[in-house]
Order: C-alpha cells, then structure tokens, then sequence
C-alpha cells in the first residue's frame, strides 16, 4: 500500500508536467489585430477587425489574413503562408507578393489583386463594388459569382479554370493565359 502512495506522488509531478508541455505544444498560433500600418515584420496569424483600416507593406503572415465586415485591408508585397479571407469587407486590396493558400472575397465592397503569385484560388462572390484582378499567378482557379459592382479580369496566368456566372454587368479584360478552361461570362477573357 505504501509503494503506491509513493508511486503516485513521483508520478502525478511527471503528469502535471506532460500536461502542461502538451496544452503549450498544442497551442493556436498568435493572432495578430491590425489597425494602422505593418512594415517588414512576422506575425502568425493577422484580424483587421470591423471597421478598421489596415496598411501591410513587406509583412511576413505565418498563418491567414481576416479582413472583417466594413474592414479595409492595404497589402503591397505581403508573404502569406495561409488564405486572405475578406467577408462583408469594405475593400481588400493585395499587390506583389504571395499567397500559400487563397484568396476570397465575399459578399463586401471593392477587392483588387495584382501582380501576386497565389498557389489556391482567387475568389469574387457577391460583391457590390468594383473588382480586378491582373497580372496575377494563379495555381488554382479564379471564379466570380453574382458581383454587381464590375469586374475586370487581365493578364493572368490560371492553372485551374476561369469561371464566372451571374456577374452584373459581364466581367471585361482579356489576355488571360488558363490551363483548365474558360467557362460562361469569362469564355471570351
């Protein structure tokens, strides 16, 4: 009886101990709130909250970009190892630089992508102002639904397919090199 008691007492220590290593180890990455300018900094994860305005300029981002309701999100030569998200954003621009994941933009206001290699998808769905995306390198698809604000879609290089259904007015541009295939609005971009 007595070894017991002494094994449990040299064994809870050792217990509390993985505990504590193992909820640290299995920690979610920081997320990082963003209201004003970013430089050339490294951050896990990145929130630009509702309403709030954001300006990266060479920001590293470990995990994914948020880019809340009203929110406005100014990237120039971001490195992002995760998706950009905007939902109900008032505008998500994003110029040079990289994307891992994706990038959608939904039901907001204005988005612009240019110039950026993005290994997912770019996505356009139920916005209400106006959209580009040019000199983009895409290792997914591009598709846009049912935007109402314009969209122009030029000079991409798209792995995937170029899909654009519903959009009013019909997307303009042209140039577009697509490995897939071109379908509906966009067969003639």
């Amino acid at each position: 009886m007595i070894s017991k008691r002494w094994n449990l007492l040299f064994a809870l220590p050792l217990l509390l101990a993985t505990l504590l290593l193992a909820s640290t180890q299995a920690a979610y990455a920081e997320e990082r709130t963003c209201r004003g300018a970013l430089g050339g900094i490294t951050v896990d994860n990145l929130r630009v909250p509702q309403g709030a305005a954001c300006t990266l300029n060479g920001t590293r981002v470990k995990g994914t970009i948020k880019v809340e309701a009203k929110a406005t999100l100014r990237a120039t030569n971001v490195a992002v190892n995760g998706n950009v998200q905007g939902e109900s954003a008032a505008r998500v621009e994003f110029v040079g630089g990289s994307v891992g994941g994706s990038i959608q933009v939904v039901q907001g206001g204005a988005a612009r992508v240019e110039g950026a290699r993005i290994n997912g998808d770019i996505l356009f769905d139920a916005n209400r102002s106006s959209l580009s995306a040019a000199r983009n390198q895409i290792g997914g698809s591009l598709q846009a639904f049912q935007n109402s604000g314009g969209l122009s879609i030029s000079n991409n290089r798209i792995n995937g397919n170029l899909q654009c259904k519903a959009n009013t007015p019909a997307p303009t541009g042209g140039g577009n090199q697509v490995q897939g295939s071109k379908e509906d609005q966009c067969a003639r971009l």
